[in-house]
């Protein structure tokens, strides 16, 4: 019994991700084919990479890029949406494009005399503009989550590591599972 029970456990250890990955995509195609009103699955999915790689053509051209401006600026400028915008946006910019901002992996001492440590990305090398001008602003993610914190640290507190951040990110997002 135990040995079946064990068979069980790994099965739903391969299943459960493998289904609920195959369901999530199945479900972006249907809403996506849905919306759009294709009867062909997937066409209305192509159909919206294809939209977005011709807006990123136009964002970066010199003859549109000023209108795009113009919308970036709208939405900046729009008191509600002015929150949920911003954050979007920086999240995305922190993670690709030209503005990354997690490229400095680093491990941290949660205290001087203390063993414990926290992984994190150094985020403001200098805070002078707030009056700590010995301290260092790190990000720390969350293990399975899209959070983290924003922890302020002494620079003797802080190793920069010799490793990428996608590795580093991946081993706290996964709690140290992955890596």
């Amino acid at each position: 019994m135990k040995r079946l029970t064990s068979y069980f456990v790994n099965g739903l250890l391969f299943m459960v991700p493998v289904v609920l990955t195959l369901y999530i995509f199945y479900l972006i195609f249907f809403k996506i084919d849905h919306l759009l009103a294709f009867s062909t699955p997937g066409v209305g999915f192509l159909v919206t990479i294809a939209g977005i790689t011709v807006i990123g053509f136009l964002v970066s051209n010199f003859l549109t890029r000023r209108l795009m401006l113009i919308v970036d600026g709208l939405f900046t400028r729009l008191p509600l949406v002015k929150m949920l915008y911003s954050s979007i946006k920086d999240l995305i910019n922190a993670f690709v494009g030209d503005k990354k901002s997690f490229n400095k992996p680093v491990l941290v001492r949660l205290a001087p005399e203390s063993g414990a440590s926290v992984l994190g990305f150094v985020t403001a090398e200098s805070l002078e503009n707030l009056g700590l001008d010995d301290y260092t602003a790190v990000y720390v993610p969350q293990s399975y989550n899209f959070a983290g914190n924003l922890l302020l640290f002494p620079r003797d507190q802080i190793k920069p590591l010799d490793v990428s951040s996608s590795e580093v990110m991946t081993f706290i997002v996964s709690g140290g599972v992955a890596g």
